[in-house]
């Protein structure tokens, strides 16, 4: 495999994967609906294809070469099914570092086209949701016939503009998760309890997380919900206002937030992703009431994000896959996220 693109390279993670792709000797298209990804090709002496993902016709003759597409533009819910769409109709694979779970129902949908077509849909080769998938799988062969899964991470990392506009845009849907193998919505913060994920004991709450859609695809399990650590006083404040969900539906709000993360939102600088840790926990448990536990630590999400999608990139330029929907971990197994910069072993106890 030769020819593959970066779509959304303009954007933060989309820079930061771009600039460690050149360096590990992979040469990327850079491509994106602004005049900003040229700026970019022009820094890294990378081609480049402007095009916006709403013109059926350009997005299929920027496409028709390539072999594979990385999309990094998000929000996801606005671009993942129209790139989708393309590569299946181009037979380029598929990647993108999302983490909603619609986006991934909506790939796994189209797993039997994907088989024909013979190419690879693997959305959220990201933070969202290597490690966790990773963990999943690995508690899965720990205790095969485990019912239920409980995953949760403890991160300091702020926020990208990409993925608080994805926070923002979902606010109003509430909370997700897995009950009986079925997506059930609960209020935010349905759940908050004290987890230790391997920095010692912390308060956290429920969210709506990928792993809803991916661990269930990747392991059967068919009760599944995901914990992130936050401050006491976050998990009520979030439990508390959930009742205004609907107001987060309003379109003028909706577009008044946007505009202020385009303002303000920056994400993390180089170093505080070089010194921010991040530790992720897992828990299983079968119908007699035993348990299994993980853990393991990684790089500070973004960096993680950086090293995971340049490690699937790699991994299907080396590898002969057959085509379908796939998460990392059924497609790269639960040592992926071992294999990483700066992560450690998976832990099982």
């Amino acid at each position: 495999m030769q020819n593959w693109m970066i779509y959304g390279a303009n954007g933060y993670s989309g820079r930061l994967i771009a600039a460690e792709a050149l360096r590990l000797g992979l040469r990327p298209v850079l491509a994106g609906r602004g005049a900003a990804v040229e700026e970019l090709g022009a820094e890294l002496g990378l081609p480049v294809r402007r095009f916006d993902l709403g013109d059926g016709a350009a997005t299929l003759a920027a496409l028709t070469d390539m072999e594979l597409v990385l999309n990094c533009a998000g929000p996801f819910s606005r671009t993942a099914a129209a790139m989708m769409a393309a590569c299946l109709q181009v037979k380029a694979h598929y990647l993108d570092i999302t983490g909603e779970f619609p986006v991934f129902e909506h790939a796994r949908s189209l797993h039997a086209t994907a088989v024909e077509k013979g190419i690879v849909l693997c959305p959220g080769v990201g933070f969202d949701v290597i490690p966790t998938d990773c963990l999943a799988v690995a508690l899965k062969r720990a205790l095969p016939d485990a019912t239920s899964l409980t995953l949760g991470f403890d991160t300091s990392s702020s926020l990208s503009p990409g993925t608080t506009k994805t926070v923002i845009e979902n606010l109003h849907e509430g909370g997700k998760i897995r009950r009986g193998g079925e997506l059930v919505t609960v209020p935010n913060a349905w759940r908050v309890r004290k987890i230790n994920f391997g920095f010692g004991s912390k308060w956290a709450m429920t969210l709506p997380w990928g792993d809803i859609s991916t661990a269930y695809a990747s392991t059967g399990i068919p009760n599944i919900k995901v914990y992130v650590a936050v401050p006491r006083k976050t998990a009520r404040l979030s439990r508390w206002t959930d009742w205004a969900r609907g107001i987060y539906r309003q379109a003028w709000l909706q577009r008044f937030l946007l505009r202020w993360v385009d303002k303000h939102v920056q994400g993390p600088d180089a170093e505080q992703r070089a010194m921010l840790r991040t530790a992720v926990w897992g828990k299983v448990r079968n119908a007699e009431g035993v348990t299994r536990n993980a853990r393991v630590e990684t790089a500070s999400v973004y960096a993680l994000t950086v090293y995971g999608a340049v490690a699937m990139v790699r991994w299907l330029k080396e590898h002969e896959v057959a085509g379908g929907y796939y998460t990392p971990a059924m497609l790269a197994g639960p040592e992926l996220v071992e294999r990483l910069p700066g992560s450690s072993e998976i832990r099982i106890v």
